[in-house]
């Protein structure tokens, strides 16, 4: 059988994940404003509801749970570093007793709230959408978690925009190795600085990044470029982010960052026997 995405390996916590098959990253938002899930950490039902959560989605297939507590959404406005932290440490918390085995990322821009997830709850990989920083590139370097690096800048309209992804991406990661860090994933940063075109550019070229030989994450989840174009809301974009995720596994997406597991594991499971070699026998 062949693959749908190039055989990428990366250390997760001293094991090595095989990503040479696409795999489900599920989403575990405790931010209030989450169009999908708003669980409150002060909520009595809290600590049932994560479990309940995260149980589903690791049945469901999911190899990887991502938490946020701070929201990334464009033009909203960061918590600050304590809120953040507030809102993580339950959640973490719940999720190492109840789950201690399962891979966990956190969705964090701040160098401090990596530290502190990684050494407090033995979190496995930093998902930093603001394309990071000197301090977030020494974090990842000195503790060596897998970094998701996201392609977040400003436009440069003088460049088109799949080039300048590529050169975003290959200057930060010589930045990063120069440091001493060596595990990456590529986050095209879908909606971040980005017009509604320049999205589907981005999508539509997605293989182009291939060449840095090196694991890509796609987040389109329910994003803008979606519900934008359809001329619908966020929770009605559940049928556009499967054909969506449908074309960018054919384009070797190695992992779904995802708010519905099951749809995703289902695409992965039909796009995959799509790929497959089929022998031919004469009559």
């Amino acid at each position: 059988m062949s693959n749908i995405c190039v055989p990428y390996t990366i250390n997760v916590g001293g094991q090595l994940l095989d990503l040479s098959s696409p795999c489900v990253m599920g989403i575990v938002n405790v931010t209030p404003d989450s169009f999908y899930t708003s669980i409150s950490p002060t909520a009595s039902s809290f600590s049932d509801a994560i479990k309940h959560q995260v149980r589903t989605m690791l049945d469901e297939g999911a190899l990887i749970i991502d938490i946020g507590g701070c929201s990334t959404r464009p033009d909203s406005e960061p918590v600050s570093i304590e809120e953040e932290q507030k809102r993580l440490a339950p959640t973490l918390d719940v999720i190492r007793h109840a789950f201690p085995d399962c891979i966990l990322s956190v969705d964090t821009f701040r160098p401090d709230i990596a530290t502190w997830c990684i050494n407090e709850y033995g979190v496995h990989i930093i998902n930093d959408i603001s394309g990071g920083n000197q301090a977030m590139y020494d974090v990842v370097a000195q503790t060596g978690a897998p970094y998701i690096l996201t392609f977040n800048e400003p436009r440069n309209n003088d460049m088109d925009i799949c080039q300048q992804a590529l050169l975003f991406f290959a200057d930060r990661i010589q930045q990063l190795r120069n440091r001493g860090a060596k595990d990456f994933i590529l986050d095209p940063g879908f909606g971040f600085n980005k017009t509604l075109d320049e999205n589907y550019q981005l999508l539509n070229n997605l293989e182009s990044l291939h060449i840095l030989e090196l694991p890509i994450l796609v987040g389109i989840s329910h994003k803008s470029m979606i519900y934008k174009l359809l001329e619908t809301t966020p929770s009605e974009t559940l049928n556009g982010t499967t054909i969506l995720h449908t074309i960018a596994l054919s384009k070797g997406a190695n992992i779904l960052r995802v708010h519905e597991v099951k749809e995703a594991m289902e695409c992965i499971k039909l796009t995959e026997k799509t790929h497959k070699p089929y022998e031919t026998h004469e009559a």
